[in-house]
């Protein structure tokens, strides 16, 4: 069994995004399959950035990628925009329209993974700590929330989160500092 599923891992490795889409847009339910298995994880945590919530989360990106299957036609490889990158700035549009329609954001505690090296009162106190900051985090403005998201905790380069958010570099940078020192004042005073 687990040779068929390393054969399969292997066949799919072999096929870029591009490719992929490609056969999307002929209706290839294999392809389509392949895409959601590849990048799932990816646009579901930067969901859950936004949402704090698992099955907002996950319901942002079976949305984006309903809307994908059912028009493919909106990625267009010839704008030099990589499939991610593009497919991100999708499910971020798609959390910031649900975030409108939605009551404010507010943190969910959630069990932590436990740790054998630290005591119960160090996972609350560490915890606590992480409510805080990601409630200050939710607390900035939407395009500074996102810069951060994006940057931090996606892991993206500069470039590519300016690519996302439709801004210059310098503009994504002057973001990220403003958010910086928000959250250090808030977190210091």
């Amino acid at each position: 069994m687990q040779e068929a599923l390393n054969l399969i891992k292997d066949k799919e490795a072999d096929v870029d995004d591009a490719q992929l889409l490609a056969r999307i847009k002929k209706g290839e339910h294999e392809a389509f399959a392949i895409l959601v298995r590849r990048h799932s994880l990816r646009f579901y945590r930067i969901a859950y950035r936004f949402t704090a919530e698992r099955g907002e989360a996950e319901d942002i990106v079976q949305d984006a990628f309903l809307k994908l299957w059912e028009n493919a036609e909106s990625w267009n490889p010839s704008r030099n925009s990589a499939f991610t990158t593009w497919f991100y700035r999708v499910v971020v549009n798609l959390c910031l329209d649900r975030k409108k329609k939605k009551r404010p954001l507010q943190m969910i505690d959630e069990v932590l993974i436990a740790d054998d090296n630290i005591t119960q009162e160090e996972r609350m106190i560490e915890r606590e700590n992480e409510i805080l900051i990601e409630n200050h985090i939710a607390a900035l403005p939407e395009r500074q929330r996102v810069a951060l998201n994006l940057c931090f905790y996606e892991g993206l380069s500069n470039q590519e989160a300016a690519q996302i958010m439709g801004v210059h570099l310098k503009a994504l940078q002057s973001l990220i500092m403003r958010a910086k020192l928000t959250l250090r004042e808030k977190l210091m005073g």
